[in-house]
């Protein structure tokens, strides 16, 4: 046997940033990564949420900075990047992400921009600033992406479902370009209850809009698995992929959605 378990699953000595901290999956991958030893930079556009899971963290003994960044706007990513000279994590994950519904034939220039820049061009800028601190030090990108890219169920999320599969080629690119000292792996969630898609139920109950209902009723009838998955779920293959126990995944398209892709 080689290291033992309890030393590959470790985070001790590195530092890991995470955005879309404030709740859900980020908010959950924060607390298993300081379980796990790490140093933690958070950043989400709400400050009140990071500040809770701050405090939640910090009971685990690990430094944690917040950061409240709109990543719709390159230049406070930019700005971020730039505060953490000389100190930037080994470890990234691009999380953050909008969950806007809007028919194919009414999305705008302004809408779908901004759809893009949260989604997508915030993770491309993420990493770029991430490869050129880490290149020839190393370290560990996960992004996020969703279900929707690879099996669009719900109407009106086009824009949504195009720059999440950007994601996953964004990612595999430098899995195969900065492999030799970078591992970058995607993330695929589905079904996962979170705050937002609590929010999303308790709206389409209240205003009776029997569509967006009828697309729930239909999402649990196709899960294998019987029931909607917890954020912690997808934080346990979050702290896998950034451990060592992960040494050799680089470019992998990973699930998280109960089989929901499989039917």
């Amino acid at each position: 046997m080689e290291r033992p378990l309890g030393d590959l699953i470790s985070l001790e000595g590195r530092k890991a940033l995470i955005t879309g901290a404030a709740s859900g999956i980020g908010r959950a991958t924060a607390l298993r990564f300081a379980e796990a030893g790490a140093d933690l930079e958070l950043v989400d556009i709400d400050e009140f949420g990071l500040r809770e899971t701050k405090s939640l963290a910090e009971e685990f003994g690990v430094e944690v900075g917040i950061h409240r960044v709109d990543l719709s706007k390159k230049i406070e990513v930019d700005a971020l990047w730039e505060a953490l000279r000389g100190r930037e994590p080994d470890i990234l994950v691009n999380n953050a992400g909008v969950y806007w519904f809007k028919d194919f034939t009414e999305v705008d220039e302004g809408f779908y921009e901004r759809v893009m820049a949260i989604n997508l061009d915030s993770v491309f800028w993420m990493c770029q600033h991430f490869v050129r601190a880490r290149k020839d030090r190393g370290g560990v990108i996960i992004n996020v992406s969703s279900i929707e890219a690879f099996l669009p169920f719900a109407k009106g999320l086009a824009h949504y479902d195009a720059a999440k599969l950007g994601v996953v080629a964004l990612t595999r690119a430098i899995a195969r370009d900065y492999g030799k000292k970078i591992r970058a792996n995607v993330v695929v969630p589905g079904g996962i209850e979170t705050e937002g898609v609590k929010r999303l139920k308790k709206e389409a109950i209240m205003k009776f809009d029997m569509e967006k209902i009828s697309i729930s009723f239909n999402f649990n009838a196709r899960l294998p698995m019987g029931r909607f998955g917890q954020p912690d779920e997808v934080a346990r293959v979050m702290l896998f992929l950034a451990s060592d126990l992960a040494s050799y995944v680089n470019g992998a398209v990973i699930p998280v959605d109960g089989g929901f892709l499989s039917t």
